[in-house]
């Protein structure tokens, strides 16, 4: 018989949105007979039930109700409907250092929350070895909080929080915290976590993360449950979510059925447009040819802004042309965030000719290649370019126009996977 340790039941969070200041207080006191507010919900009717021992994801939009749903379990805001119950001790990574107060010191502060979880000094004791441990600030323990900076205060709070061996885990993008060693140290612990058979509820826009550790995940949208199901199901779903795609079942014969210069497919629609762009990309050229639309499509036909490791999935652009050009080189590039390009083509290297395009021709250009990158973001740029009377020329190029989230359940090291086959053998003379 399963043990359910939190059951969330038609939850509703309902906000009372004014226009004016003075509204409120005219319906306070009863001025107004009719209603001054709009009525937006955060979270309308939400269910969910977590099993002793499951690490469930909540994935979604910003703005999707993720953290009010969170906040509404651990008792921080109130619900406007529905009832939410739970049988176990909940320590809850969301705000970090919410509790504490900036002039007591760092020591000060872990007795006040720990006494406000519900701990005795001499349990608090016997965990302060370990909290001091993991947050690992030395000496600025015992100073005052508000001398800390960011990162020794968000430390602190995390070692606190993680080491109260709850029989709850409630985790809101807390992972992120702290520079990447800390942070290498926070994985491990929520794995730690995992493996002793806690019960998780994991937050995150961290998708890789989302597919690793989740037995379970349950996707929001606008404040609604949009589905529950296994981490890839979810996701697959997210991803039409990201491009306002869900109820819609467009299939790329489609979208390539009209291959006209404003770069759309029969329904008037750009395949860009179901993408999510970098708003500052840096876009420049001569103008005799222009990038008039490009999608990245996975290995289902999806247009889309997330692949999973290992996938096969297609760049697609469409390159209109204003001007006659001979031999035009079509390039496709990868950066990771830190801006280094990390891999890359074109049609140049790739021995294909493009012929001499014409003033109102279109070339449509397809990049399929297996993803073999680590997970984690990266950035597309596209550029067309060419030699004229031997000068390298640059017709249009688009650095960063969009990303690529590539979703990992088992990165190596360094930036790529060399699918390597690995052998043991032992003997013994």
């Amino acid at each position: 018989m399963p043990d359910t340790v939190i059951r969330v039941s038609h939850l509703d969070k309902m906000y009372k949105l004014y226009e004016h200041k003075r509204d409120r207080l005219f319906e306070a006191m009863g001025f107004s007979k009719k209603r001054l507010y709009k009525e937006h919900y955060a979270l309308k009717d939400v269910s969910l039930s977590v099993e002793r021992g499951e690490t469930v994801g909540i994935i979604g939009t910003n703005g999707s109700g993720k953290s009010t749903l969170l906040k509404i379990i651990t008792g921080v805001l109130s619900s406007t409907a529905g009832e939410v119950e739970i049988n176990g001790r909940i320590s809850a990574l969301l705000e970090l250092g919410a509790g504490f107060n900036m002039e007591f010191t760092g020591i000060e502060n872990i007795y006040l929350n720990g006494t406000m979880i519900g701990f005795s000094k001499e349990e608090i004791d016997e965990r302060m070895e370990a909290i001091l441990s993991f947050a690992d600030i030395g000496e600025f323990v015992h100073q005052k909080v508000k001398t800390y900076s960011s990162g020794m205060f968000v430390r602190l709070a995390f070692a606190l929080a993680i080491n109260i061996e709850p029989e709850i885990l409630i985790v809101d993008e807390a992972l992120s915290v702290g520079d990447v060693f800390f942070q290498n140290k926070c994985y491990h612990k929520f794995e730690e976590f995992k493996d002793q058979g806690k019960t998780i509820i994991f937050v995150s826009h961290d998708l890789s993360s989302i597919n690793k550790y989740c037995d379970r995940v349950m996707l929001l949208d606008h404040g609604r449950k949009l589905g529950e199901g296994s981490a890839k199901t979810m996701i697959d779903m997210y991803k039409k979510v990201l491009v306002h795609e869900l109820d819609k079942a467009h299939g790329l014969e489609e979208d390539t059925a009209d291959e006209s210069t404003s770069g759309t497919d029969k329904g008037g629609r750009f395949w860009k447009n179901r993408m999510t762009l970098n708003p500052s990309a840096d876009l420049y050229g001569n103008g005799k040819a222009e990038f008039v639309d490009f999608c990245c499509i996975d290995n289902s036909g999806e247009i889309t802004n997330t692949i999973i490791k290992g996938d096969s999935f297609t760049v697609k652009v469409k390159v209109a042309f204003y001007e006659k050009v001979t031999e035009p080189i079509v390039a496709l590039s990868f950066k990771n965030r830190l801006g280094v390009e990390i891999t890359g083509t074109n049609t140049m290297v790739e021995k294909l000719n493009t012929g001499t395009p014409e003033a109102g021709d279109i070339l449509t250009v397809e990049f399929t290649q297996q993803m073999n990158l680590q997970g984690g973001e990266y950035l597309i740029s596209l550029g067309c370019t060419g030699f004229e009377a031997g000068e390298f020329t640059v017709y249009h190029r688009m650095y960063d126009i969009f990303n690529i989230a590539v979703i990992s359940s088992s990165d190596k090291v360094g930036y790529y996977d060399m699918n390597s086959e690995v052998t043991i053998e032992k003997s013994h003379e």
